[in-house]
């Protein structure tokens, strides 16, 4: 799907790749979604840049993901997609700037990209150049927005970890911890492909005569280098959650075993003594004595009793 945002338009307007297809001269953007080989041709001709296939965009090299040729400048970064389903990835995404307009392809839809095309016309975008950076900007501010979420969950499972009572079951919580940890990896991942595309993005010709490009390229530097350092945080907590959890529910297993552990011992002594006054011999003295019977009963709660007493004494109960 091919769209391209003119200047001054309030509203994304959907091209048709036809031959001999051409960008009208207020285009500042062009969006690449998904795109047929008839609409990649299309913007390749029209304007004299070769894009990557999505087998070349998932397997370039890191310094094959940052060039300038034929007066284009090629930057492709991993972004993170579905962060709200089950199955969270990391998709590649090429900004090409080429002749002052904006050249993205990508073949997932991001939410950021949509929240900016929502507001770009409102904003008044004027360039490639102040689309690019602006992009960048709900890019940045889209991985926050996870990290935020994300953070929330963990403080979540971090309460219900340690106010759990001991019978609660730890199968959700384990699972959304490592949603979690899988999400904030994935982010953490998108925030590091975003910050080699920002030190590169400043060589770009219509980056680096602009003071105030150059100026706007450093605050998402330093955006994305804070929110690189809480990620790594975050993933820190997470781990120190799952250790945790899993603590727990060793410590239980272990309350548990040496419950029915102390009950075989405490009944072990009581059934000694079963036994050997089950066997009737008739030479058994106690067999035929008139206390024999009580004897075996004191025998029997006293042979309990002793190992529960010396098991509180050591501490062990």
């Amino acid at each position: 799907m091919l769209h391209v945002l003119r200047r001054g338009v309030r509203c994304f307007e959907v091209a048709t790749a036809a031959p001999g297809w051409r960008p009208a001269e207020d285009v500042v953007w062009v969006d690449l979604l998904k795109p047929s080989r008839e609409e990649e041709l299309a913007v390749e001709a029209a304007l004299g840049v070769e894009l990557p296939t999505p087998e070349e965009m998932a397997h370039l090299e890191p310094s094959s993901r940052l060039f300038q040729e034929g007066g284009a400048t090629f930057l492709t970064a991993n972004i993170l997609a579905r962060s709200g389903e089950n199955t969270p990835t990391v998709e590649p995404v090429t900004f090409v700037l080429v002749r002052g307009v904006l050249v993205t392809l990508r073949y997932q839809d991001l939410r950021a990209f949509s929240v900016f095309a929502d507001r770009a016309p409102q904003n008044d975008v004027g360039s490639g150049t102040a689309a690019f950076l602006g992009l960048l900007d709900a890019v940045t501010e889209r991985l926050a927005e996870i990290l935020d979420h994300t953070e929330d969950a963990v403080e979540a499972a971090s309460v219900a970890i340690f106010q759990r009572p001991p019978s609660g079951n730890f199968q959700p919580l384990l699972k959304d911890l490592a949603r979690a940890q899988t999400v904030t990896s994935m982010t953490r991942q998108s925030l590091v492909s975003l910050a080699r595309l920002l030190s590169y993005a400043g060589l770009a010709p219509e980056i680096a005569g602009d003071p105030d490009c150059q100026a706007h390229l450093v605050s998402l530097q330093r955006d994305v280098q804070s929110l690189t350092e809480h990620a790594s945080f975050q993933s820190t907590h997470v781990s120190f959650l799952l250790d945790a959890a899993l603590g727990l529910i060793n410590i239980e297993q272990n309350g548990i075993i040496k419950f029915f552990s102390v009950v075989a011992v405490v009944f072990l002594p009581p059934t000694l003594v079963a036994s050997i006054y089950g066997m009737n011999f008739d030479l058994m003295p106690e067999l035929h004595w008139r206390y024999g019977y009580p004897m075996a009963l004191v025998m029997m709660v006293a042979s309990a009793v002793l190992p529960i007493l010396w098991f509180k004494r050591r501490g062990w109960l």
